[in-house]
This record gives structure tokens, C-alpha cells and sequence, in this order.
């Protein structure tokens, strides 16, 4: 737990009682700060209560004298409104800000930074990987893993916080600065909670704020916000290193993925073969992961030796066994249609699980990757539709549940024993007509696997 010696004696407000809000307040208390905490969920409340806190709603009168309002990243901060609390505080005078704001305060830490609308995540994690494999001393948190002030302390020199920040965690993060900043891509999310595509790349770029000359700005430019955000950084010719990133074109002055190698400043440097890295998706987080860790002083030998060893992030292409030479894939955290886009794009020969509970526009945008498909075994709610939508392009077997779907898909693979053929449970949909969540069908179908005689694997991440 990092201790916040400059909060104490102070009073300060938490709102929103979830794992980093709770690490945040557990972080006050022991510091010597005061704390007044809320959250609008009962559960959330009876949790913290129990962990020893005292809840009071945060209204004028409770945030008076409040040093600052510490707000959980999914408490909106002013889109579609803000929320209450969010009121209170402004007309009270009193700051807005996250736990991350917090670490940065207290400890002046060394920071590498990662944002995106995609893959952001696997990027996150495979730098950390990469650099600790290579012995760094590193701490990996924010929008993934542990909440970052119940991370260990490393003060400046000490070792790197390496940090998936989410476009929430960036509005709520003023004095913001990272060493490394990794942008990888801007699409279209989270605009009930921004507005419009325009306030969230421009949070999004934010990712760069405060940085100084010789520290490293990552960004991918394949797509148009990115582009536009890596020309601002140029003309601001503020002394940062910049590199762009691309898996469409050679960078003659950057990082490139094609045709299933990489290359620095357009020459090759090592083969895309890693199995728990597939699609050209992964080769834009390989590639952003190479110029940090190249920026971060290490060799493209040290760098591709932590790549292969990368684990994988659960439910996300991860490699969970192999049945009479089939891998079967878990990609349960593709809950529309845009993700299951990528891991289709992934494999040229795909039994492919599909359903649950649907979100609007179904998997008629995927029709350009159903000749990689060889067969469907549909799933849930959806199946019917899922159906109908694949006609007569994709031979599909109504199966109702995931067993059924997977004894059918790998009955099918068996029969057919092509070159390359993957069992590949990614949904497209929803969990909630038959499990609790996406991690829930995951490990459902790990289970499921194991139970057939799967070699189990560790592998894979989107």
C-alpha cells in the first residue's frame, strides 16, 4: 500500500466503494487522512462498512472542509451529466480527481502510460512482461490488476509503474506525466460518457500531457484521430521522442508490423510468430510494446525473449488446450461484434462458438470474415438469429449450450482435420441469458476443455 504522507491530517471524501475506491480510501485512513465515503450501491456500501468504514452521503454539508473528492473512474465526471456528487464538490470548492493523481502526488514516480480504444490491455500487460523478464523492477496497475495505491512503493528510481489508463482515469488524472506514453488507436466508445468522438480522442491525447525533452511518445497512425494527434505532437516540437506505429505502412522513422514481421526504422528486426500474439491486431501491440522497451534501454533480442515467454490475458485469444491436435481458443471477452471481428481476422480455418445475448446489429457486419469460418455452433439467446444472418454462407448447428457447441465444433474439426483449424468460443455476445459474466463462459469453456482431454496451454491475448 502506498502511504499518502502528504494527505495527513487532512479530511478527505471517497465516492464510489469498488476496488480502487475502497484501495483508496484503505490508503487515506492509513496515512492519517480522514475519511467520509459513499457509494450509491447498498452492496458496495455494506462492503466498506464491514472493511471497517464508516458510509455518510457526500452532500454539501460532508464534503465542507474536504482537501478533495477522490471519484471511481466509472462515476460519471461530466457526461451525459455529471453526477451529483460530482455537483456537490464543484460548488463546494473542493478538487476532483483519482486514486492515480494520488500516487502521482505523493511519489514523482517514473511512469509508462497506456491508452486506446483497443488492446489496450495486452499492451499494458506485455510491456510489464517484457520488462520484468528483462529484470526491471516494475508494478503494473491502473485499469488493469491491482488499483494502483495497493501497489508496492517505488519511489523515483526505485523501479516503473507500468499503467493501462483508461479515457475515465486520464479526466480524472490533471498532473498526469508519463516517461513512456503508448496511444495505439481511437475508435468510436464511451461518448455517453464524453459527448462527442472529439472530447474523447482529445482525453485520449491527454495521455502525452506534461510529458518533457527525452521522454518517448508511442502512437499508432492508422486511423485519422491518431494521425491528427501525432501531427500536433510534431508541431509542437517540444523535445519528446516521438514514434509513430503502424501495421498498414512502413515507418522509414518508426515501428511497423507487416506481412508478419517488424521492423525499426524500416528494417526488419524479427518474425511475428508468437502464438499467444496472433492477428494483425497483436502486431500493433507488439509493435507499440517494441518501441517502449527499445526507449526503455533494452535490445531487440531481450525484447522478442519476453515476447515469446508472454503469457496471455485471460478470455482474450487465449490458447486454453489442444484436443487430437485442435487448439480451442477462449476469446469469451468478445461481447460484440467489432471483437469478435479481430479474432476472426485472426485464423483461416475457424469452428467457430457463437451466441448469447445479443447486441444490437447482431454479426451481420461480420459477413466479410464467414469465409474463414467452417462451421458455426451457435449458442444462447442469439442462436436463432445468429441463424439466420449466416444462411446458407456458413454451415451452423443450433446447439443451444456451450458443451453441446463444443462437442459439435470439435466433431466437425475432427472430421474435416484441416491445416491450421481452431475451435474458436468468441461470441459476439453478451453472457447474461446463461452465465454471470464473460469470465464466468470463459471458464466455463476451460472447463468444458480440460474435461475432453485438453492438453492445457497458457497463451493468447487480444
Amino acid at each position: 500500500m502506498i502511504a499518502l504522507t502528504h494527505t495527513r491530517g487532512q479530511t478527505w471524501a471517497v465516492f464510489g466503494l469498488a476496488r480502487s475506491g475502497l484501495a483508496a480510501a484503505q490508503a487515506l485512513v492509513a496515512s492519517g487522512a480522514e475519511v467520509r465515503a459513499w457509494d450509491d450501491n447498498e452492496a458496495s456500501r455494506a462492503a466498506a462498512e464491514a472493511a471497517g468504514f464508516r458510509t455518510t452521503p457526500l452532500d454539501d454539508a460532508a464534503l465542507a472542509g474536504c482537501a478533495g473528492l477522490v471519484l471511481a473512474p466509472g462515476v460519471p465526471l461530466t457526461h451525459p451529466v455529471p453526477h451529483q456528487v460530482v455537483v456537490n464538490a464543484h460548488r463546494a470548492g473542493v478538487p476532483v480527481l483519482g486514486d492515480i493523481e494520488l500516487l502521482l502526488r505523493e511519489l514523482k514516480p517514473v511512469v509508462y502510460g497506456v491508452t486506446g480504444t483497443n488492446g489496450k490491455s495486452t499492451t499494458t500487460a506485455l510491456l510489464a512482461h517484457v520488462l520484468s523478464n528483462a529484470g526491471r523492477t516494475i508494478a503494473l496497475g491502473g485499469n488493469i490488476g491491482t488499483p494502483v495505491l495497493a501497489l508496492p512503493n517505488l519511489a523515483a528510481g526505485a523501479g516503473v509503474y507500468v499503467l493501462e489508463m483508461s479515457s475515465f482515469q486520464i479526466d480524472l488524472t490533471p498532473d498526469w506525466r508519463a516517461k513512456i506514453a503508448i496511444l495505439l488507436n481511437i475508435t468510436p466508445d464511451h461518448l455517453d460518457r464524453h459527448g462527442t468522438l472529439a472530447n474523447y480522442a482529445a482525453i485520449k491525447a491527454r495521455i502525452f500531457a506534461g510529458q518533457e525533452s527525452g521522454d518517448i511518445a508511442v502512437i499508432g497512425v492508422d486511423d485519422d484521430h491518431c494521425r491528427a494527434i501525432h501531427a500536433e505532437l510534431v508541431r509542437e516540437n517540444s523535445g519528446r521522442n516521438i514514434v509513430p506505429v503502424s501495421i498498414e505502412r512502413l515507418q522509414k522513422d518508426g515501428i511497423s508490423a507487416l506481412n508478419g514481421k517488424l521492423y525499426d526504422n524500416g528494417r526488419e528486426v524479427f518474425a511475428l510468430d508468437f502464438p499467444a500474439l496472433p492477428g494483425a491486431h497483436n502486431g500493433q501491440n507488439i509493435a507499440c510494446v517494441y518501441a517502449a522497451a527499445r526507449a526503455a534501454g533494452l535490445d531487440a533480442a531481450t525484447i522478442r525473449a519476453g515476447i515469446a515467454s508472454f503469457p496471455g490475458l485471460k478470455h482474450r485469444l487465449q490458447r486454453v488446450g489442444v484436443i487430437d491436435g485442435i487448439p480451442c481458443i477462449n476469446d469469451s471477452k468478445a461481447t460484440n461484434a467489432d471483437s469478435t471481428a479481430k479474432a476472426l481476422a485472426s485464423f483461416e480455418a475457424i469452428y467457430w462458438i457463437a451466441g448469447g445475448k445479443a447486441k444490437d446489429g447482431g454479426i451481420a457486419s461480420l459477413r466479410p470474415f464467414f469465409p474463414r469460418v467452417r462451421h458455426a455452433s451457435l449458442i444462447g439467446d442469439a442462436a436463432k438469429d445468429f441463424a439466420a444472418t449466416l444462411g446458407d454462407a456458413v454451415s451452423h448447428t443450433l446447439c443451444g449450450t456451450l458443451d453441446k457447441a463444443l462437442d459439435d465444433a470439435l466433431a466437425t474439426a475432427k472430421r474435416e482435420r484441416l491445416k491450421g483449424a481452431v475451435v474458436l468460443l468468441s461470441p459476439a455476445c453478451a453472457s447474461y441469458d446463461q452465465f454471470k459474466s464473460f469470465e464466468h463462459r470463459g471458464d466455463e469453456f476451460i472447463r468444458l476443455v480440460a474435461e475432453r482431454g485438453g492438453q492445457t496451454e497458457q497463451g493468447a491475448a487480444a
